[in-house]
């Protein structure tokens, strides 16, 4: 718990708030009438990725699994409520997680299970540029 307590918070918080340009980009579409693009879809998780491994990877976080880790459950908890607000305004209706309760589980662990391995590529980076933190 120590450990928790010791991660860089606002790092994480702006690592997810960065995320939510990907659901952005799908409501922004569907509200204009514009079909979905799976691969811009994609192509914006794998840059958020990039961006993620870089920032982390780069910089001599102490705990990078957990920061990402942290990232993706506090980016599942962000996207549920953007989903929440957003699309009720969008489509009239509440659509998302919070329309099917059961889902917010696999969202949170999805988004666990991506931080987690962007987490583990920037604990790469991080030991191939010789870091290593003192514990």
């Amino acid at each position: 718990m120590d450990v928790i307590k010791k991660l860089h918070w606002p790092l994480i918080l702006g690592l997810a708030a960065l995320a939510l340009v990907q659901p952005l980009v799908g409501m922004i579409t569907s509200a204009s009438g514009m079909p979905a693009v799976p691969p811009v879809r994609a192509g914006l998780a794998i840059v958020i990725s990039i961006v993620w491994i870089a920032v982390v990877g780069l910089t001599r976080v102490r705990h990078p699994v957990l920061t990402l880790i942290f990232a993706g459950l506090s980016y599942g908890a962000f996207e549920t409520v953007l989903s929440g607000i957003m699309s009720p305004v969008l489509s009239g209706e509440l659509q998302g997680p919070l329309a099917m309760p059961w889902t917010i589980v696999a969202v949170l662990i999805s988004d666990a299970i991506w931080g987690a391995i962007a987490g583990l590529l920037a604990l790469a980076v991080q030991r191939l540029r010789g870091f290593r933190p003192q514990q």
